[in-house]
């Protein structure tokens, strides 16, 4: 799984989310899909770590999209 992190720059606020994509997912797809969410809805739900936002679509101003990098095997530090 490849994760993206959105970042929507609103009027008066800035909301983040991530999405979770398959591995093979470029980052022209997921902007592709986001500003079709925008034409079509006038509010859709973002979620983040710090809970559900609902965004009015004619108050986004940017969108930023990020890939976001992880590593593919947890780290255990041996003592």
């Amino acid at each position: 799984m490849k994760e993206f992190v959105v970042c929507y720059t609103l009027e008066n606020d800035i909301k983040r989310e991530r999405i979770l994509k398959e591995t093979d997912t470029k980052k022209e797809e997921v902007v592709q899909e986001i500003l079709e969410k925008i034409e079509q809805r006038k509010y859709f739900l973002a979620r983040d770590s710090q809970g559900d936002h609902w965004i009015n679509s004619s108050l986004i101003r940017y969108i930023r999209v990020n890939e976001q990098n992880r590593l593919k095997y947890n780290l255990i530090h041996m003592l």
